[in-house]
């Protein structure tokens, strides 16, 4: 309103009201198609005029029921999933910085905020591929992996000549090898784990952090604040003067004393196991003609519950992430208690992982979990896309119709490099009728692409 007095002007009214009423009228456009003018993305446009690029998909919840239903005459299910742009190889969406100055976000700098976790809001998530860098190759396989990787897989080969008085990383012809005996640290990592070690013997009295509230809950990990404090050992780990757990790896299948903690008795804990033990066994039955040797190693698992999944994998070469959903994060204390690792994640938004990081995903309901919350499946599809590796595996078991839908998506995520669906036998973990889905995701590239 800088020449707010000239508004004034009886002869300049109707020109300045319409010259406002078209800059308004313009804006109100911009900010319904704000998406589809996103900087740097590509400019694919589907047929009914809508950027297949950005924007989340969006459906009324009442309506998916029919969605399962009627999928033959569905104009939702695309018959192609655009790519991204090249320069998305590397996508993080919840870790992206230039996402933060997009949406004008204020992150605290002092306290690393920018560091957090920023996840795009539904309108400007990416509906397309994340892309592999030009020349990617399947990765070298485990365990020559630990030594040597395909420089075209990892675009960085600047490192090897910042890092090179630390012998970190050797270009060598069209690979990268890892050398040993260098590390991120001038005085050797020895060393430096001393320092660590030395740096709480000299806290001055009076600094040691607090004990958390006994109202506090310690399971609440999720968009939760933290503070500076340490959770106090449960009244049982004080009784029992320890946390009663066996010895590796028997605590891999012995119960958990902390499974009263989450209503569950040992002898169902057993049987989650022993069901687990089958369901494994019956997958890579049905996988066995397909996997080759070694090529599986980094495993996820989107649904752990009490981490059967990973278990019933330890005679295999495999370490398996295992993922609680937010509103069963309390399990995860029995995932850590058996001697596994994992976290906790809503699959409604983005994982934080770097593309293509996993050989094999497993998800058990997780589709139902997310769809009876009204989040949406062909984000998750393109998500795990995301994260699986060209040649990796995807197991997915949920209900008929879920599955049903899941299928229509498969050749446009390029996903049906090998396909099989089975009906499983069924167990008291089967609430319903649940199918298994298997997958595998084709190597491409943006000459390949539909």
């Amino acid at each position: 309103m800088k020449h707010k007095t000239e508004l004034l002007r009886p002869r300049k009214k109707p020109f300045k009201y319409v010259l406002i009423g078209l800059i308004i009228s313009l804006g109100l456009v911009c900010l319904y198609n704000g998406s589809s003018l996103a900087p740097g993305l590509r400019a694919d446009v589907s047929d009914d005029g809508a950027d297949p690029v950005i924007g989340g998909f969006v459906r009324k919840r009442d309506d998916l029921d029919d969605l399962f239903e009627d999928q033959e005459h569905n104009p939702d299910i695309p018959k192609n999933i655009p790519v991204c742009d090249m320069k998305y190889s590397e996508l993080i969406p919840c870790l992206d910085r230039n996402l933060i100055y997009q949406l004008k976000l204020k992150p605290n700098l002092t306290l690393m905020e920018h560091y957090e976790r920023h996840c795009p809001p539904p309108e400007r998530r990416y509906n397309c591929l994340i892309p592999p860098p030009i020349g990617y190759k399947i990765p070298v396989r485990w365990p020559a992996s630990r030594d040597e990787v395909w420089k075209a897989n990892i675009p960085h080969t600047h490192l090897a000549s910042e890092k090179s008085d630390q012998n970190w990383m050797v270009v060598v012809g069209d690979k990268i090898k890892f050398p040993g005996g260098g590390t991120h640290f001038h005085d050797g990592a020895d060393k430096y784990i001393s320092a660590i070690a030395g740096v709480y013997e000299i806290r001055t009295p009076g600094t040691h952090p607090p004990l958390c509230s006994s109202d506090d809950d310690p399971d609440a990990n999720w968009n939760v604040v933290m503070k500076a404090c340490i959770t106090p050992y449960s009244a049982k780990v004080h009784r029992e003067k320890g946390s009663g757990l066996e010895p590796w790896p028997k605590r891999l299948t012995a119960a958990t004393p902390r499974l009263d903690e989450i209503g569950t008795s040992p002898q169902e804990f057993q049987e989650d196991t022993s069901i687990w033990y089958d369901r494994v066994s019956e997958y890579w039955k049905q996988m066995k003609s397909v996997i080759h040797k070694n090529s599986i190693r980094n495993v996820m698992d989107m649904n752990s519950n009490l981490g059967g999944f990973s278990a019933a994998l330890k005679d295999k070469d495999v370490w398996v992430m295992n993922v609680a959903p937010v509103n069963a994060s309390s399990r995860l204390k029995i995932i850590y208690d058996r001697g596994l690792i994992g976290t906790v994640h809503d699959w409604c938004e983005s994982f934080s992982t770097y593309p293509r990081t996993y050989d094999l995903l497993h998800a058990w309901k997780v589709f139902s979990e997310i769809e009876d919350r009204g989040c949406s499946i062909e984000d998750l599809l393109i998500e795990m896309d995301r994260i699986l590796r060209p040649d990796g595996f995807v197991i997915v078991r949920d209900r008929a119709l879920v599955i049903n839908y899941i299928r229509k998506f498969l050749t446009a995520l390029r996903w049906d490099g090998w396909l099989l669906e089975v009906e499983p036998k069924t167990d008291s973990l089967s609430l319903s009728e649940e199918r298994v889905l298997f997958a595998r995701k084709k190597l491409w590239d943006e000459a390949t692409t539909i």
